[in-house]
């Protein structure tokens, strides 16, 4: 596949933004499914469509005047040669697709499941960050961004954290850091700049990371995005690497998910595949032909985008997957003109359009779905009210938005308060079961910003943008008072300030962790230095210990 060449980044540093007083890290270009440069998708997806209706048939009534999603086929393990080794494998050809139905005890929107997701006026799960004594934090770590020749952006895409250990990637390689210190602890070398990698690590510290077949030359040239490598974030050891394919045939990967030991790769127009996340051995591969997995959203269940047809003419269905077999368990069909899904929960799974003309990477309408794929909600928003971002043919969900006790939490977008003193926003939340909003709300504060990062138990964590004279915070929300409890707070420094907002939390393909005291902020791509001279930064980390 020709990769096109890298646009421009800007020459000049730009101007502050928003509370951070700091130029935000460099928008080189807007790539579909990942952060590297890669040939964008047709732009089909990104025409305007007439506004659908909602009443499609389920997955029980057909036909749908179009080709069915194959089934895919177990994969009997093969030896695969770990290291550079690329193994051929042959395409999977499906027949003609039964979907079974999800065991009746499979929590759904308004029933207990995992996560702490719990619907009525209970929350499930107790959080696990507690708040400390002192939530005052230190810079624990800040990584310098190499340097980077006019007029090229390179790739950092990646990072990991543990309770012992950050990982961070770097030019051709992934460097581990203690987690409480910021001390280099080990380095694993990489094939080439990376592509995509996990948003999460399994229960034994296992991630993985997509990168490019080879270093790029001087001009910057990239490579196709085709190795996966699976490490241990703790020590930085290779369990295992490969390619599918060969030559020309080799197999691009645009996004990485876990569910349980199954790491899924999706790879857009090339077809994904499944491994075992331990051993390497391949699990399944779906169909390529009139149906192409578009992606994968894993975490407590396994979910995929299904596309049938031509751009312009293509159908889309949301599929819950056996993460061992491939095989959908149900499907959802959307009605014609809808694309660009994202998945934003895959227990209960929940997914956001984009309903009407350029609604490219944004959301308009969330639909709910219960435990058998049938539709509990569905949600209509004003996207001019709501800050979230999303990346364009990405499918694994969006920044600023979470899901749990049977609510989806959003942030609205920032301003003037009546008797306030500055601009500030609030998260607020509808009801999953009902479509419908709630009481919840919780604001950031005079010139606070605040966004949901993720679900602790019953508990939303959420971060906090820095002022004049306070830090950038994590909190934690009683989703029943919503009442914030400080986590860590950063100092409240011109240079740290400077820093994070070099990272510009929330952003969609921006990088944030926290756990236990620990806060690491990184970016995914890196350019030029600023014409001033001012440090670029790939990450840094703040910590109370």
């Amino acid at each position: 596949m020709t990769q096109p060449p890298p646009p421009r980044p800007p020459n000049e540093p730009p101007s502050p933004q928003g509370e951070f007083g700091a130029p935000p890290p460099i928008p080189p270009y807007t790539t579909p499914g990942y952060g590297t440069l890669r040939t964008p998708l047709p732009p089909a997806r990104q025409q305007p469509y007439e506004r659908a209706q909602y009443d499609q048939a389920q997955y029980e009534q057909s036909p749908y005047g179009h080709p069915q999603p194959p089934t895919r086929k177990k994969v009997p393990p093969i030896a695969l040669v770990i290291g550079a080794a690329v193994v051929a494998i042959a395409l999977i050809v499906g027949g003609g697709l039964l979907y079974a139905t999800t065991s009746g005890d499979d929590p759904g929107v308004g029933a207990t499941g995992s996560g702490g997701d719990k619907s009525g006026d209970g929350f499930g799960g107790s959080a696990a960050e507690q708040a400390p004594a002192d939530p005052s934090a230190k810079v624990t770590l800040r990584l310098p961004a190499p340097k980077v020749a006019k007029r090229q952006v390179d790739s950092v895409q990646g990072s990991w954290l543990t309770d012992r250990t950050y990982a961070k990637s770097g030019l051709n390689q992934i460097v581990g850091y203690d987690a409480a210190s910021g001390r280099k602890t080990w380095t694993l070398p990489l094939s080439g700049q990376t592509c995509a990698g996990t948003d999460t690590v399994t229960d034994d510290a296992l991630a993985a990371v997509v990168s490019e077949a080879g270093k790029r030359p001087a001009n910057g040239d990239h490579k196709p995005c085709s190795q996966i490598t699976v490490f241990d974030v703790n020590t930085g050891h290779k369990v295992w690497t490969q390619s599918l394919g060969q030559g020309s045939n080799r197999r691009i990967f645009e996004e990485l998910s876990l569910s349980g030991n199954t790491l899924a790769a999706g790879g857009g127009l090339d077809g994904g595949a499944a491994f075992d996340v331990k051993t390497g051995n391949i699990l399944w591969q779906p169909d390529t032909g009139e149906c192409q997995d578009v992606g994968y959203h894993g975490g407590a269940q396994l979910v995929t985008v299904r596309k049938c047809g031509t751009y312009g003419h293509a159908t889309y269905d949301v599929q819950l997957l056996d993460p061992v077999t491939g095989q959908p368990r149900w499907s959802y069909k959307l009605a014609k003109g809808l694309a660009d899904v994202k998945v934003l929960s895959t227990k209960p799974v929940v997914f956001g359009v984009g309903n009407g003309a350029d609604t490219a990477g944004t959301i308009t309408d969330v639909f709910a779905l219960d435990s058998r794929g049938r539709l509990a909600s569905k949600i209509s928003i004003d996207a001019k009210k709501f800050d979230f971002a999303c990346e364009v043919g990405k499918t694994e969900g969006c920044a600023k938005i979470t899901v749990g006790n049977g609510r989806i939490y959003f942030a609205t977008r920032s301003q003037e308060t009546d008797g306030g003193s500055g601009p500030t926003n609030e998260i607020v939340s509808y009801s999953l079961e009902t479509g419908k909003r709630t009481g919840d709300r919780v604001t950031g504060g005079d010139h606070h910003d605040i966004f949901p990062v993720r679900m602790d138990g019953g508990n939303i964590l959420a971060f906090k943008t820095g002022a004049a004279k306070k830090g950038s915070q994590i909190v934690t929300i009683d989703p029943g008072t919503m009442k914030q409890s400080t986590l860590v707070e950063t100092p409240a420094t011109p240079a740290v300030r400077n820093m994070i907002g070099g990272m510009a939390p929330g952003r969609s393909n921006s990088e944030l962790h926290y756990s236990k005291g620990g806060l690491f902020l990184g970016q995914p791509l890196i350019g030029e230095p600023y014409a001033d001279g001012g440090q670029r930064y790939t990450a840094v980390g703040f910590g109370t210990g």
